[in-house]
């Protein structure tokens, strides 16, 4: 036994002797290792990623499932993008991801100087607000910025711009969530002129008129836009708009009109604005297209069938519209434009003469010769809403119709109109129904027509509680996409969505707007096509849409599940005659 313990310690020492002696470090003179790198990670491919949505690019073309890549403020690509990476990935499965909406009949300035969150319209998908029918904020006299400001209602601010161009900047700078754009209004010009005037003007005034058009051109409004059956507005002749018209053409411009009349010469206005197309070669449109007043709804086929004889043609003719039987404006609208010649102050010292208001009272209650009214249009001061005053002892009245406060005050709707305004020294607001539900359907099957709120675009608090909207602030695109698309299949889902931004975009001549492609600005929004719906009413018209998930603006989000981000990403949007193009092209070639 003990000899065996001895041989196998015997062995146990030679084996250690074989072995090399373990070094605690490394010669001094040779370098210890370094310890290999990870491997460098790429930079993520895009910004966002939109995945599995169904892609509807706006060309009409039926949805597929795709993915968009974002880079910056633009769109990179649309197509499979599983082996690519982002900073951001959004799942819109079972969604439909779309251009962004564009309003073409927008008053939301004062709203988004208010409030730039535009949130009544950002929960609909709306990424573009374009104003400008008839009247727009520039360019401006002191004495019209003098008269803008008295003429503020619940909505006060400073006017420190004079030009059109100034005022879209200085918008833009405040921070809004939506991009903006504007025409310039062809009764701006003439106010700029010849003030509140009942008359023509001179060839010298003509040609000035035409040089503020080419001015605001220049700073990037859409074209010229008219209001018709409004003073003063109204005094315009043809001639005068084809001036201004051709004053816009050179630059690519549009000419939109609010026509002289939507009613009784509605025949009329519709063979005046295309003559205006032909004669200046510019696209044209009609402003919310309607018939209104029971007695003119048949002729809203044959209207449609004009502006389709001349697109056959060659012309470019096209209208918007609203998703409702009622339109809203001012009760001026139920006077003579003659008795409204000077402005505000000088039309309500008219209505407290004697002698006027007689006569007055007795051209309120009959067709009107040469202009629109409206309350005969309604045919009764039941189917007249008021929506709107200036001064706070008569906000109570919001809400009740023209019949129901002529009873409270015990006398004739009329005389509660003339009492009303010289009151609230105000044009005052209301809603007044006048279309039909078939004639609203008709016009919104027609795949030339695209779509305006002709509201502004609000949110259920703070100052916007003192007046009331019309529904149409709330729920005009949803509407459509709902209502009229997915229920009443005016139209199928694509080619509705193309009339929602690629069209308009089209017709403006807007630059790298209205698709879903390569190298067009991310303006997106992402929807239920199942449940998008509208829930504004005329009794209760501060209820949000829904069905509208997310929206992005120059690839920004502005809205998420439902919810504003507090991004405020909005810009001003160009026309084609802008002069700043090729600096804008020089910076985006240099990465700025």
């Amino acid at each position: 036994m003990r000899k065996t313990i001895v041989a196998a310690f015997v062995l146990l020492l030679c084996a250690c002797a074989a072995q090399p002696p373990r070094q605690e470090t490394a010669d001094a003179s040779v370098p210890a290792a370094p310890p290999a790198a990870p491997a460098p990670v790429p930079p993520p491919d895009y910004d966002l990623i939109i995945r599995h949505g169904t892609v509807y690019d706006g060309s009409g073309a039926p949805g597929v499932v795709a993915d968009v890549g974002v880079r910056g403020d633009r769109v990179a690509v649309v197509g499979n993008l599983d082996a690519a990476t982002a900073k951001r990935e959004i799942d819109a499965g079972g969604l439909a991801v779309a251009p962004g909406f564009i309003n073409m009949l927008s008053w939301a300035p004062d709203a988004l100087i208010a409030d730039g969150r535009s949130l009544s319209d950002l929960k609909q998908g709306v990424t573009l607000e374009v104003f400008g029918e008839g009247w727009s904020y520039g360019p401006l006299t002191p004495a019209m910025k003098q008269e803008m400001t008295a003429e503020q209602g619940d909505i006060r601010y400073p006017i420190t711009w004079t030009s059109l161009g100034e005022f879209l900047d200085t918008l833009a700078a405040k921070g809004i969530a939506p991009n903006i754009a504007s025409f310039v209004g062809a009764t701006t010009v003439r106010q700029h002129e010849l003030g509140n005037a009942d008359r023509a003007p001179t060839p010298e005034e003509l040609a000035r008129m035409q040089d503020l058009v080419r001015q605001a051109m220049r700073e990037g409004a859409l074209g010229v836009g008219s209001a018709l059956i409004y003073a003063p507005g109204a005094y315009a002749r043809t001639d005068e708009l084809v001036a201004l018209a051709q004053a816009a053409a050179p630059f690519g411009g549009a000419y939109v009109s609010h026509m002289r009349s939507e009613g009784d010469r509605l025949l009329q206005g519709i063979d005046e604005l295309i003559a205006i197309a032909r004669t200046a070669g510019v696209h044209a449109e009609a402003y919310h297209l309607k018939a209104a007043g029971k007695a003119n709804w048949p002729k809203m086929r044959e209207a449609i069938a004009r502006i389709e004889e001349a697109r056959a043609q060659g012309l470019s003719v096209g209208a918007n519209m609203y998703t409702y039987t009622a339109g809203a404006t001012g009760l001026y609208a139920c006077m003579p434009p003659a008795v409204q010649e000077g402005g505000l102050d000088a039309w309500i010292a008219r209505l407290q003469q004697p002698a006027v208001r007689q006569r007055l009272l007795r051209d309120m209650r009959r067709p009107g010769k040469g202009w629109e009214n409206l309350c005969v249009a309604a045919g009764s001061a039941k189917n007249i809403l008021l929506i709107g005053f200036k001064t706070e002892k008569l906000k109570p009245l919001i809400g009740k119709t023209l019949a129901e406060v002529a009873a409270m005050r015990r006398e004739s709707p009329e005389e509660a109109i003339i009492d009303l305004i010289v009151e609230d020294h105000s044009r005052i607001d209301a809603a007044f129904f006048l279309m039909s539900e078939a004639n609203v359907r008709l016009g919104l099957e027609q795949p030339w027509v695209t779509l305006g709120s002709d509201e502004g675009s609000y949110a259920p608090e703070g100052v916007f509680l003192k007046s009331q909207p019309h529904p149409r602030a709330y729920g005009n695109f949803a509407r459509f996409l709902g209502r009229y698309v997915r229920d009443e299949h005016v139209d199928t889902l694509a080619d509705a969505i193309r009339r929602l931004n690629a069209l308009p975009a089209e017709n403006l001549k807007l630059r790298d707007r209205g698709r879903l492609a390569g190298g067009y600005y991310a303006d997106i929004v992402v929807f239920d096509p199942a449940t998008i719906a509208d829930h504004a009413t005329y009794a209760a018209p501060r209820r949000y849409a829904t069905g509208v998930r997310d929206v992005f603006v120059n690839g920004v989000q502005v809205l998420a599940d439902g919810e504003p981000t507090g991004a405020l990403p909005g810009r001003v949007v160009r026309g084609p005659g802008w002069t700043g193009w090729a600096s804008a092209g020089a910076a985006a070639d240099q990465g700025q």
